[in-house]
């Protein structure tokens, strides 16, 4: 089954490079930015990269949001809630809300292996806190380095551990994460989790740092290749 999948904050190195994946995988992808025309733009820049016929559209956030069934949040921590608003009345019942942000201190001035503590515990139940209800949050994304998904044709590995509340959400999910060949979907348990799963981002960027890895990941061991999150 294909998606119609809006991408907000899809012309930052994570969000071009999932509109970039996803669209290759003959996935319908709109990326979203406060800028229609600079949406337009890294549209036509990624159709020129994968050099083929692809479903891949910009806009702003509302037309983006208004025709899609899923739709992902790659825009800074700073801007999260922001964002949401602007979108909130577009979001329909059934909508699934992906969320990659992580609150790096380095958003707010600090460092990019440290993170601040939202309130609600992480910034993904910042975001279901806010979000309508009826829409499904759930958290992914964070043990993938933006680098790396953006790094056309290269090719990205590793685990991506996915929360949330609403199993077949997080089945959604899995699925599309497994359209990028050589990403596995982990089922990480429920939407609190990603208070620990966010966490994690600044752990692989320490761990980068100190290694030059040019974009750490995560494998997990012991656990079949078709794990729980798609069954």
């Amino acid at each position: 089954m294909s998606h119609c999948i809006a991408i907000l904050g899809g012309t930052g190195r994570m969000g071009s490079g999932l509109a970039m994946r996803w669209a290759s995988a003959d996935e319908t992808v709109i990326i979203g930015s406060r800028d229609r025309d600079r949406a337009q733009e890294a549209a036509d820049q990624i159709r020129s990269r994968l050099n083929r016929s692809v479903s891949l559209s910009g806009s702003d956030y509302v037309g983006a949001v208004g025709e899609a069934d899923i739709v992902v949040m790659t825009v800074p921590f700073t801007v999260q809630l922001k964002t949401l608003k602007t979108v909130r009345e577009q979001l329909k019942d059934g909508t699934i809300l992906m969320d990659t942000t992580v609150p790096l201190a380095a958003n707010i001035g600090g460092s990019a292996t440290q993170t601040v503590a939202p309130w609600q515990g992480s910034a993904a139940q910042q975001m279901a806190a806010h979000a309508p209800d009826g829409v499904c949050v759930v958290a992914a994304f964070h043990t993938i380095a933006a680098g790396r998904l953006a790094a056309w044709p290269d090719e990205v590995d590793g685990d991506v551990l996915v929360t949330g509340d609403d199993t077949e959400a997080k089945s959604t999910v899995g699925t599309l994460i497994e359209k990028i060949p050589n990403l596995r979907a982990i089922d990480a348990g429920p939407l609190e989790m990603a208070r620990i799963t966010e966490q994690l981002t600044a752990l692989l960027i320490s761990i980068d740092i100190k290694y030059k890895a040019g974009g750490a990941g995560i494998r997990l061991t012991r656990i079949d290749s078709k794990p729980g999150v798609l069954t």
